[in-house]
């Protein structure tokens, strides 16, 4: 094998001035407005690499996906930063291996806002190069200065606005778990003055409200799953995560959901489609509780799960056909992915499982969301921008979420401040079909901090005491008490490990590690 610290050291003069902005801050002319394309993030929730039929889904079809795909470039090798959602969304929006900071796990809903003010986003990067900016959809990175302590009747002190969104429509958290209203500009929308106050808690129930665990003749909609914690409060027939009282007409649909956000995200686009905008898109569809509106039913062959899938190519469609309305489709930057990787069952009793069929939400990789497996964070990417993108174009680059801060800093000329983004590089030719080379490795965190470090031919999961299944969602966690190598180029399920036989690679990929943790390392 080729010494991957030489591979390094010839490939990192490559990367090194990528985050701060300081190709774009080269040119004499900056890209003026006119130039400038919108860009739409399109995030999607435990969307699996084997989900979409563009990836070869089975007993599902996502036309609008793959029209989406046929028009620019299609990514077999992008991971999400982690396996799990708050993780990979901190480092979405940061730059920023959550990993580095110990308060970046899967969030409750009355979790205090996990990005600081004083942290330069993603959105700031935007807002500052002229755009409008905004997010619709699931956060699931906290709102307010304490945990446990917001108070939901009155403007939150800490929102997204506090983060460069100009405008936010957003879910707390996710739609299993309290609190169930929407977020609008920093207030519960649709807030209902006849109804009593809402209150939040994560650690008690409030008198006289009844939940899924005790009352499950309530539970018209969905049931709960054992041993999940999905039986608490019940909001429109569904118990969730976490206790709540109150709303009243505030409260969600959750078969309106995707309808609700994609209606504010499109109105977004129509009102401010005469200047450059930014547009965080993150949808819920797949996560549970699985609801998808009665027009989306048997829509597949899997069930509510496939159902969901085929929902969420809906919203996308209709993103798309608004931009084609307004005759901006050409000059607009969308970038559809996912945060981590797949789970089937996951809280609810909705036969995700039973009715699989066919279909593998993985592909052909060993794992799913929470797993230190490539299932966990390998997801489908797609980007597509018909000005600049060569249609119906794949890359099989080794690629990485953390990325797009610094990729799209470079598309648009921004300047990051110094320490922004730290953990990010400009990748943005690999983003645009322009280069195929990718990464020489990416970083993986599995759901208990596990790392794993893959390069375009090993996969070095480091060793780790957990046990080998997730106790409620029956998911293999990758956990082993010693080191695990895989050879990528010819077990892409990850079945041999072949630690023992390759005791150098293992050595120089734990040493790649070591230095990322440190920070010693220039990508």
């Amino acid at each position: 094998m080729r010494p991957l610290f030489l591979t390094l050291s010839i490939l990192s003069p490559v990367f090194t001035t990528t985050a701060s902005g300081a190709e774009g801050s080269q040119k004499d002319k900056r890209m003026n407005e006119h130039e400038k394309p919108n860009v739409i993030l399109i995030y999607a929730d435990d969307l699996g690499y084997g989900d979409l039929s563009c990836y070869g889904a089975q007993g599902v079809r996502t036309p609008n996906v793959d029209r989406l795909a046929a028009k620019g470039i299609r990514f077999t090798d992008m991971h999400a930063v982690a396996a799990t959602s708050t993780p990979s969304r901190y480092s979405l929006l940061t730059g920023e291996y959550a990993w580095r900071r110990p308060d970046t796990d899967i969030a409750n809903g009355d979790a205090a806002m996990i990005i600081q003010p004083w942290q330069y986003t993603l959105a700031d990067m935007f807002k500052h190069s002229g755009y409008t900016t905004a997010v619709f959809g699931k956060w699931h990175l906290g709102l307010g200065n304490k945990s446990g302590e917001q108070d939901w009747n009155a403007p939150l002190a800490a929102t997204p606005a506090d983060l460069g969104f100009d405008h936010h429509y957003i879910m707390a958290a996710t739609a299993d778990r309290v609190p169930c209203v929407f977020i609008e500009d920093g207030c519960v929308a649709n807030y209902d003055t006849s109804a009593p106050p809402i209150e939040v808690s994560y650690k008690q129930n409030f008198a006289g409200e009844p939940t899924g665990k005790e009352h499950p003749e309530l539970l018209y909609n969905l049931k709960p799953a054992p041993k999940h914690g999905h039986d608490q409060s019940i909001v429109n027939g569904i118990s969730r995560i976490g206790y709540m009282k109150g709303g009243g007409d505030a409260l969600w649909k959750d078969e309106n959901i995707a309808d609700s956000i994609t209606f504010h995200a499109t109105q977004f686009i129509r009102k401010h489609h005469s200047k450059p905008f930014f547009i965080y898109f993150a949808t819920n569809d797949v996560h549970v509780p699985r609801f998808p509106h009665p027009r989306f039913r048997g829509k597949s062959t899997m069930g509510l799960r496939g159902d969901a899938i085929v929902q969420f190519d809906w919203c996308v469609g209709q993103i798309m056909q608004t931009l084609d309305e307004l005759g901006i489709s050409d000059n607009t930057l969308i970038i559809l992915s996912s945060d981590n990787g797949p789970v089937v069952n996951d809280g609810y009793q909705d036969q995700a499982e039973e009715l699989l069929g066919n279909h593998k939400p993985s592909g052909p990789l060993r794992g799913y969301k929470y797993s230190a497996y490539e299932g966990g964070t390998r997801v489908p990417a797609i980007v597509c921008w018909p000005k600049c993108i060569k249609p119906q174009s794949k890359s099989d680059a080794l690629m990485s979420q953390i990325d797009w801060m610094a990729s799209l800093a470079a598309l648009i000329d921004a300047r990051l401040p110094k320490g922004s983004a730290p953990d990010s590089h400009n990748y943005l030719e690999n983003l645009l079909g322009k280069k195929y080379t990718g990464r020489p490795w990416v970083i993986e965190q599995a759901a208990n901090h596990t790392l794993s470090v893959r390069t375009s031919e090993w996969k070095y999961i480091e060793a780790n005491d957990g046990p080998t299944m997730t106790w409620g969602s029956k998911v293999e966690t990758g956990n082993c008490p010693t080191p695990q190598l895989y050879n990528m180029k010819s077990d892409v399920y990850e079945q041999e490990n072949v630690a023992i036989q390759h005791p150098e690679t293992v050595f120089e990929l734990e040493s790649i590690l070591r230095k990322v943790r440190a920070r010693k390392i220039p990508l």
